[in-house]
């Protein structure tokens, strides 16, 4: 991916992935989620999917072909978002392969999403058609967010060993339950930022809500969750106030809000399972434990096996075409009120990538009721597209 363009160009992507939200169990107002056709202009295969969904699926494309928003779109999209829909043949093309693939997986795999952009071009604007004698000898890249269970009852290791364990590393039950909140400022810095560090905050109250926001250039970008509920609002997103509907996206952000203050981790996800291979990350040995969110989709936590500490989470999102990956590795964990927290985290999406490193975290500090509420929309003006 040419990294240094995208993470430039991606700013229309949501920063939902850097995530918070709350248990699903307070009744909640539902809302039908605005739908790509109703932002987007000259949507055609893909209508009917959520926004958050349709944006993803734009991060699928560029994953699997190592491309940017203008290599799909016109170089003047970039000044004037009404070019997003200009009809150029990068885009019939897009569509034509689109169609073809999801004709392939009915007529073979029985609808299941088998074949996918990414299984011929990984990484190639065009699929590679010759074998690669490089690759075919060469020492290959171990990827750690690629390891597969394979041992359904492995010998002398349970999820709940090694979640215990996460849970003494940081303070065990009696510190986790004295930490009833948290606000944190530090700086933030990402595709949306230019690549330099703005101002960030983070609001954090158990159980499972948080908020946070960035102050950028052009306004501020902000998160919030509140028990069940989320929204995102930006200068720079599809829509001014974004409420995220029920899914993978909402899991997901869920349980980074549980991670906040894991008190009740295990009750986070379910059917948590171990059996992975042997992981190495920095030279650090991991334990691997994968759990399922609420609407089923896998999650891996990745454990430093010396300290316990959590090093990195895995998560999935479906899209249109295929399922995104967004991983988010933590550092630099100091101790707050005796519950070690992680002051640097990095999240790097099919979309970009963005790293907070905090500078100062206070404890239970009040934090008013509206911080977690629907955000006001962005009071710079609106620079997002209403086209695509």
């Amino acid at each position: 991916m040419r990294s240094n363009t995208i993470h430039r160009v991606a700013g229309i992507v949501v920063l939902g992935q850097l995530g918070i939200l709350i248990a699903f169990g307070q009744a909640t107002t539902v809302t039908k989620p605005l739908m790509a056709e109703d932002v987007f202009k000259n949507v055609q295969i893909l209508k009917g999917i959520p926004v958050n969904e349709f944006m993803e699926t734009m991060g699928f494309f560029a994953a699997s072909l190592s491309y940017n928003c203008t290599d799909c779109h016109v170089p003047e999209s970039l000044e004037n978002w009404a070019k997003y829909a200009d009809d150029i043949p990068a885009k019939r093309t897009a569509r034509a392969m689109i169609l073809m693939v999801n004709a392939f997986n009915k007529s073979t795999f029985g609808g299941r999403r088998v074949l996918t952009c990414y299984s011929c071009h990984r990484g190639a604007s065009t699929p590679k058609v010759i074998p690669s004698l490089a690759e075919q000898y060469g020492v290959p890249l171990d990827d750690p967010n690629e390891v597969e269970i394979l041992n359904q009852h492995p010998a002398g290791s349970t999820p709940e060993k090694i979640l215990d364990k996460y849970i003494q590393a940081v303070g065990g039950p009696q510190g986790l339950a004295g930490l009833t909140s948290y606000t944190g400022r530090g700086t933030y810095d990402g595709f949306d930022s230019d690549n330099l560090k703005v101002p960030v905050e983070i609001f954090a109250k158990a159980p499972g809500r948080r908020a946070l926001i960035v102050h950028g250039k052009l306004g501020d970008s902000t998160t919030t969750f509140d028990r069940g509920s989320g929204w995102i609002a930006g200068p720079d997103k599809p829509v001014p106030v974004l409420t995220l509907p029920r899914g993978d996206d909402l899991d997901g952000l869920k349980l980074d809000a549980d991670l906040s203050i894991p008190v009740d981790l295990k009750r986070s996800l379910s059917q948590w399972r171990v059996g992975f291979p042997p992981v190495n990350i920095d030279n650090h040995d991991i334990d691997v434990v994968q759990g399922m969110t609420a609407t089923g989709s896998r999650v891996k936590l990745y454990f430093d096996k010396e300290s316990g500490l959590l090093v990195r989470q895995v998560r999935y999102a479906n899209t249109a075409v295929g399922a995104v990956p967004t991983q988010i590795d933590y550092s630099d964990y100091r101790a707050v009120a005796g519950v070690k927290l992680p002051f640097k985290w990095t999240v790097t999406w099919t979309n970009g990538r963005a790293a907070i490193e905090l500078s100062d975290v206070q404890p239970d500090t009040p934090i008013a009721e509206a911080t977690f509420s629907k955000p006001a929309p962005p009071l710079a003006p609106r620079t997002g597209p209403t086209t695509q």
